[in-house]
């Protein structure tokens, strides 16, 4: 259902009533001093899929200006558009993020939180990624490309870790580099930043072609019969 726009717009209706929005994988403070380290003056924002998250709010008070927000669902545009009526240089728009209705080059950041992790939740094995959902991912991914400035930085929030996520941003076609950061106390989360006209390193390389290759598991070592060593009587206790 998080796939469905039907679902948001009636999930957002229901909470209409709550205080203040709802915050997937933590709040701004959360990661501010990582997003903090691609911020200067006059930096253009686009942020997909915002929801009712602070996230817009908070990126615009640190002086990322003007700031975008689309999301597909028009109840949630509504209502962040009435909670931040006269803000200058900041809009909001009903917007698919696999056509996104920008000239090339529009943002120098763009980021997202959570809203890949939604578009990949039919996914039943971590570790093969079926062909649907990866085109998935790289309409979205191809876009937030395009849409970048020359030396531009995406930022991508999720719970997914490199071994899994790397592979879908390590593509050579969207011309930028991969790192990752964690934040998180009792449960860690990942922030992943791609840097416009970077270059992938050889691992990063590798994992993206792993992408479009079946996943084999490693052999794991196991004790065969012909082993003659008797650990359990040469332990001293």
């Amino acid at each position: 259902m998080y796939k469905e726009s039907v679902y948001w717009d009636s999930r957002y209706e229901e909470e209409r009533h709550l205080p203040g929005g709802h915050e997937w994988f933590g709040g701004y403070p959360d990661f501010a001093h990582l997003v903090r380290r691609e911020l200067r003056a006059g930096i253009r924002g686009l942020v997909l899929g915002c929801g009712t998250s602070s996230l817009s709010v908070d990126l615009h008070k640190e002086g990322v200006s003007p700031l975008v927000s689309i999301d597909y669902s028009p109840v949630c545009i509504m209502e962040m558009e009435q909670r931040n009526a006269g803000v200058p240089d900041m809009s909001w728009m009903v917007m698919d993020a696999r056509q996104l209705q920008f000239p090339d080059g529009t943002f120098d950041l763009v980021i997202e939180k959570g809203t890949l992790d939604a578009m990949m939740v039919d996914e039943k094995d971590p570790w093969t990624v079926t062909q649907a959902t990866a085109n998935l991912v790289d309409e979205v991914l191809s876009e937030v490309s395009r849409v970048l400035a020359p030396n531009g930085c995406f930022i991508s929030i999720t719970f997914s870790p490199p071994h899994f996520r790397t592979r879908h941003y390590a593509q050579p076609q969207y011309d930028w580099s991969v790192s990752c950061d964690s934040y998180g106390r009792d449960f860690h989360y990942f922030l992943y930043t791609m840097r416009k006209g970077g270059q992938l390193t050889s691992c990063d390389l590798e994992r993206g072609r792993s992408l479009h290759k079946p996943y084999v598991p490693e052999k794991i070592p196991t004790l065969l019969a012909c082993d003659d060593e008797d650990f359990l009587s040469n332990i001293q206790i």
